[in-house]
């Protein structure tokens, strides 16, 4: 495997043109594979990045836990002083009857928003936001 097809394995990239002040900005998202065997690849994503968008499920209480244990120490060590927002992902499912009883099995519950806005704040993040990308609620306020 060449080390472009790896970085397309790794990488889902992205380009989103937003619209703040008034003024067209063109985004590139790299969203990275969390698997270990990723973990020296995703390290060229880094570099000359602006801002971190981190992310978790907030009906996957290890991605949240992931957060503070993995994602934030790997952004400081690799961008000590780029900005990130904290984004809570999937909430069109965090009150889903069946998503709640498959959590409660395992002694779990979903992710509040009081508790992303603790952790966010703890972590130094510009910002905390939710967003699904179900129903696009408060997707555009992510970026």
């Amino acid at each position: 495997m060449s080390c472009e097809e790896a970085f397309d394995k790794v990488f889902d990239n992205y380009a989103v043109t937003v619209k703040i002040g008034g003024e067209p900005y063109t985004l590139g998202l790299f969203d990275t594979a969390g698997q270990e065997g990723y973990d020296r690849l995703r390290l060229l994503s880094y570099p000359k990045t602006d801002v971190v968008l981190v992310c978790f499920s907030v009906v996957f209480p290890p991605s949240f836990e992931n957060v503070k244990e993995k994602w934030v120490p790997e952004m400081t060590l690799h961008c000590r002083n780029t900005p990130f927002l904290l984004v809570g992902t999937q909430i069109d499912v965090r009150n889903d009857p069946s998503t709640v009883e498959k959590l409660a099995k395992n002694r779990q519950q979903p992710i509040s928003s009081e508790q992303g806005e603790k952790l966010a704040k703890e972590l130094r993040a510009v910002k905390y936001v939710e967003c699904s990308a179900l129903t696009q609620v408060t997707c555009k306020l992510s970026i």
